[in-house]
């Protein structure tokens, strides 16, 4: 059985793996091969040296481009493919007019539209098999109005967030053993800050206590995964605080990082 796991080459996806090589085979995906050979290598050590007796392998995608995405599952889909992680994405801190189109574009396609294909894809063979995994690494923004500065990023994991939490309440999912559910992590220092453009890393829950808190989270088949008292607290406050007021917070959040 096989995990596959996207934008596993740093940050989260690349703990959720390390998580996963205990229970399952992996194949880690992202665009870097130079990043991918060496972990593919670290972790096929780690696994001989804890003889879990499960490989690690690699495959290069840009899940920003559907034709990749399309040819990802092409190649995967005779394996017995129990899990899949989409932890691929990106965000970008300015002015809305300021930030460069072609990166908002390619932002959306990777936050949104490789999520949205490769759910897809896979989810429709675990139904047949009646099992399955399908964790969609959201964001605790995406359950926020929005917020200036941040956009585009924002509205993205909002995107994956109500999406994941709706094929979770469709009859066939709901009555069937598959698994789809989100995870929203809060800040995590990850690199996601300075491919951002944000000037300090982000303090948080580290990403190999976040990605043990997610598994086991997800194994236990929880809709919504909100790690940690902080993202727990502001999950509550967004009921009850006006967007307005929350805009307004997030504004003043969002400058301090400018």
């Amino acid at each position: 059985m096989y995990a596959i796991i996207t934008g596993a080459s740093s940050g989260i996806g690349k703990e959720m793996a390390r998580c996963l090589l205990s229970r399952l085979d992996i194949i880690l995906v992202a665009r870097s091969e130079d990043k991918l050979k060496q972990l593919t290598k670290e972790y096929n050590h780690i696994s001989r040296t804890h003889f879990y007796n499960h490989k690690c392998k690699y495959y290069v995608c840009d899940v920003s481009n559907v034709d990749e995405c399309k040819a990802l599952y092409e190649k995967h889909k005779h394996l017995d493919v129990q899990v899949l992680i989409n932890g691929a994405g990106f965000g970008a801190l300015g002015d809305f007019d300021d930030i460069d189109l072609d990166r908002e574009i390619n932002m959306i396609n990777t936050n949104i539209t490789g999520v949205h294909v490769l759910t897809k894809l896979f989810l429709h063979d675990m139904l047949e098999k009646n099992r399955g995994y399908i964790l969609n690494i959201a964001s605790s923004a995406g359950y926020m109005p929005g917020s200036p500065y941040m956009a585009t990023y924002y509205a993205t994991k909002a995107y994956v967030l109500n999406m994941t939490r709706a094929i979770a309440r469709e009859a066939k999912v709901a009555e069937s053993n598959v698994y789809v559910g989100a995870l929203c992590p809060g800040p995590v220092p990850t690199g996601f800050n300075e491919a951002a453009g944000i000037d300090a890393e982000a303090k948080g829950m580290k990403p190999r206590s976040l990605a043990k808190y997610a598994i086991r989270k997800m194994y236990n088949k929880k809709e919504i995964i909100l790690p940690g008292l902080v993202v727990k607290a502001t999950y509550v406050l967004r009921k009850f605080a006006p967007d307005g007021a929350l805009l307004d917070f997030a504004a003043k959040w969002q400058e301090k990082k400018m």
